[in-house]
């Protein structure tokens, strides 16, 4: 059984979803399996990690764990066996009234192990408790019922698709395919867990989950510095000098900047809100675009003849700012 998320991810009970994902991405940062290879020590730290977040990270799971419906890894949580209970008195093969099992009382303990957890390995954790016939509860796996193995993969997507969302199509080496939804703001790192589409599971039990680890490739354009972005803008000579209305690619599509009269190369203009979105805040970043003056290919004749003539009659040396 998963220990409990909250400590996993270092957090309060109380915490806020902005705490908990700030705290998710740091340890999934520090024990990823790429930082760490050949670290079975990272490669279950960081599994554990992704489970909580899974957890925490949905604000309804969240509020159902917090209210004990479901456990640490997201199964619905059912009453154990009861000494004493209708259908469990004085007959129980466990002792009569509630004496057996050396005085094992509900959700205690039996020489350290959690008396619930050894009836529900008994009977299948997913199977929904005891079955019926005087074992009550919802569902009547076998005893040998046991939850199927879960998948994992990796999915590269565009920056343009972690800041809008979309759906991608991954295939699993079994031939098996999937359509994942992409949502938006995801970030690098980020573990998609589709329940029920991993392996199946044994003794009527369960299917394993779907985990898909989110990798954001490089931007031929854009770098990214947090949640903001920067890119560098050719602008003609012409543009430059005499100011102009220009077109600007950003992840939602291209905007028109107006490029100021006697604007130099490194002259940056900001585009609010057209950044990447950050993963603690949620809030849309910034575009930077750096102007770059870009001189007419092939060279102009006409050009390079009021170049001569302005070196000479009014030559000057630019000097670096700042």
């Amino acid at each position: 059984m998963a220990q409990d998320p909250y400590s996993e991810l270092g957090v309060a009970r109380g915490a806020s979803a902005d705490e908990i994902r700030k705290s998710f991405r740091k340890l999934a940062k520090a024990h990823h399996p790429d930082t760490n290879p050949n670290n079975k020590t990272s490669e279950e730290r960081f599994k554990r990690i992704t489970a909580a977040f899974d957890i925490l990270g949905d604000e309804e799971k969240r509020k159902k764990f917090d209210r004990g419906e479901i456990d640490a890894d997201g199964r619905e949580t059912h009453p154990g066996f009861r000494p004493g209970q209708a259908g469990f008195g004085g007959g129980s093969p466990f002792g009569a009234g509630g004496g057996g099992f050396r005085g094992a009382q509900a959700g205690g303990d039996f020489e350290g192990v959690n008396f619930d957890d050894i009836l529900g390995e008994m009977f299948g954790r997913g199977a929904g408790g005891p079955g019926a016939g005087g074992m009550g509860g919802r569902g009547r796996a076998g005893f040998g019922a046991a939850k199927g193995a879960d998948v994992r993969a990796r999915l590269e997507i565009d920056l343009e698709d972690s800041i809008n969302g979309v759906s991608r199509r991954i295939t699993f080496g079994d031939g098996k395919s999937l359509d994942v939804s992409i949502p938006k703001g995801a970030a690098e790192g980020q573990v998609l867990r589709l329940r029920g589409q991993g392996q199946a599971g044994r003794g009527g039990g369960p299917s394993g989950d779907a985990l898909i680890e989110l990798s954001i490739k490089a931007h031929p354009l854009y770098r990214r510095d947090g949640a903001d972005l920067y890119m560098d803008l050719p602008v003609s000579l012409p543009d430059a000098v005499l100011g102009a209305k220009v077109q600007a690619p950003t992840p939602d599509g291209p905007v028109t900047l107006t490029v100021a009269r006697h604007s130099n190369s490194g002259a940056v203009l900001r585009l609010r809100g057209k950044g990447a979105i950050s993963a603690e805040t949620g809030k849309r970043g910034d575009l930077f675009a750096r102007l770059m003056v870009s001189l007419p290919e092939p060279p102009d004749a006409e050009l390079e003849h009021f170049a001569e003539i302005s070196r000479k009659e009014r030559p000057y040396t630019p000097r670096r700012k700042g």
